[in-house]
């Protein structure tokens, strides 16, 4: 059973670097707060109410009186709180903030948790960068030019509209082929074969990636 289960999308807060206006701007789109452990003291410098605070709490500090009747630890150390928080979330949207800018250690794991979370459609929002798992399908309105990046997680096909230099038959995989510096010539249609593909746009995009994940019409198979 779920931590927390919404109908609307999802903020989820995490402890690293927190770029200025991210936690409004998220707020904005997805209204429920959750905070994956140091987080919550984020969402307490804010005066943000969390609707939960889920993690193995080594990094909840001063916050844990705050909100002490929402905290929902998970104490084993196989996980990180990412993973811990994100399989916890029942929602149709996740947009993640704090989670990159800080140690390169720590920002991929996020990234593999985005592929070994094939059914959770989560956007990961960087200062500079966009990040989420691709759908089966997945359709993008961009302007041409736009900058747009696809790295693979796993060996993985992906056949592409829109893009200056197409990737139908190629074989993407993280040691041969990756996809990056590639831009759209206009609105980017994909269609995965299985799960795997990383997708990369400008922050810019935000909208544009968030109104094409909401009508993705289905994600992966949970592993």
């Amino acid at each position: 059973m779920p931590i927390v289960q919404s109908a609307g999308a999802v903020t989820l807060l995490g402890g690293g670097a927190l770029f200025p206006q991210d936690l409004e701007c998220a707020l904005e789109r997805a209204p429920v707060l959750v905070a994956a452990d140091g987080g919550a003291e984020h969402a307490r410098r804010a005066g943000a109410m969390p609707r939960a605070v889920i993690g193995d709490m080594d990094s909840l500090g001063d916050c844990a009186e705050s909100f002490a009747d929402r905290i929902h630890e998970i104490a084993e150390q196989d996980s990180t709180d990412f993973d811990k928080a994100l399989r916890n979330i029942d929602a149709p949207l996740v947009l993640a903030i704090g989670f990159t800018g800080g140690r390169i250690d720590h920002e991929l794991a996020v990234y593999h948790v985005l592929a070994a979370r094939p059914d959770r459609a989560c956007l990961v929002i960087g200062a500079q960068s966009l990040v989420c798992h691709c759908p089966p399908e997945l359709a993008v309105d961009l302007p041409p030019g736009t900058a747009f990046s696809l790295f693979p997680m796993a060996p993985v096909r992906i056949a592409s509209e829109g893009l200056r230099w197409p990737t139908a038959g190629l074989d993407f995989a993280p040691d041969r082929r990756v996809g990056t510096s590639n831009e759209a010539t206009g609105p980017v249609r994909l269609r995965a074969e299985a799960p795997g593909m990383l997708a990369i746009a400008p922050r810019a995009a935000l909208d544009a990636v968030i109104a094409g994940l909401r009508a993705a019409p289905r994600c992966w198979p949970a592993r």
